[in-house]
């Protein structure tokens, strides 16, 4: 009884700690984490570094190539200025990649962990469930969702978590099921413990390094999809915008104003690659196999 109460607390932390120094010097995690830091500094401070807000209009500088008048990424087809258009729409992408991360690991952690918790009839019918998320191609659930809805960031939010939150359950549920049979687990048993505060205080917590690199990459994810069906023109409408619809509006003037695409494109790589490669940096630090170095 008394090693299987004191075990928890001594190992957990020396995995954290571990696991943070081995974060810290993985160089491609490294790398990722500057360029999010940067672009969220750009998106979130750089609007008031500006000379012009996102809503300016200025007919006479239509098309403006970047570095001119002021326009350090140049203007669009109203003349207004594509880095305040840019920066404000980088808050919006990436305000829904974060909500998306939010709720589909919110969602996805309960249904994994009481899936593996439980076992037998309950896991066998949430799983279920979540295999019948996943046979549905994920952009063309995606796609029939926003048709039916009108678009905005939230509700963008919720259905690129409704398609999201499965990775995450199959990742608790695995890890869950792996930690249901350890000594802290039964003694939480035999001191007449809840199964809720089992799930969630004893068990969860012990899941929490391949939540967090499921999370980490959720996000990147979730900035692809917006993009994507924003792209399409079932996304966030203009004249709010996002990095999506930006690349949207751009693709008439490829030939005459490239900038007006690659730019964001630019954006929408820094933000997904920065993201991947700090998941990458996660689960390297969270590898359970590197525990012992």
């Amino acid at each position: 009884m008394t090693a299987a109460t004191t075990t928890p607390p001594v190992r957990q932390p020396l995995i954290k700690s571990r696991a943070l120094r081995r974060f810290l010097s993985h160089k491609l995690a490294m790398v990722g984490l500057f360029m999010v830091l940067g672009l969220t500094f750009a998106c979130f401070v750089g609007p008031y570094l500006l000379a012009y807000d996102e809503l300016y209009i200025d007919l006479r500088a239509r098309f403006a190539p970047p570095g001119t008048g002021g326009h350090i990424f140049g203007t669009d087809p109203l003349g207004r200025d594509l880095a305040a258009r840019l920066f404000h729409a980088g808050q919006i992408s990436m305000a829904v990649g974060f909500a998306v991360m939010v709720i589909a690991t919110t969602v996805g952690s309960v249904v994994g962990v009481v899936s593996g918790y439980y076992g037998g009839k309950i896991s066998a019918v949430l799983m279920r469930v979540v295999d019948a998320f996943l046979s549905f191609p994920s952009v063309f659930l995606l796609l029939a969702l926003a048709a039916f809805i009108q678009p905005g960031p939230v509700m963008i939010a919720v259905i690129i978590s409704a398609t999201s939150w499965m990775e995450v359950a199959r990742i608790v549920e695995a890890e869950v099921k792996s930690l249901r049979n350890q000594d802290f687990v039964q003694a939480a048993h035999m001191l007449g413990l809840s199964g809720r505060w089992i799930m969630f205080r004893e068990l969860l917590p012990n899941a929490i390094g391949p939540i967090i690199v499921a999370a980490s990459l959720t996000v990147a994810r979730a900035i692809l999809l917006e993009a994507y069906i924003s792209f399409l023109g079932y996304g966030i409408q203009p004249p709010l915008p996002s990095w999506g619809n930006l690349l949207n509006g751009a693709q008439q003037y490829l030939g005459s104003a490239p900038w007006l695409a690659i730019i964001p494109g630019l954006a929408i790589t820094i933000a997904v690659t920065g993201f991947n490669f700090i998941g990458d940096g996660l689960r390297d630090a969270f590898d359970s196999r590197a525990q012992g170095q």
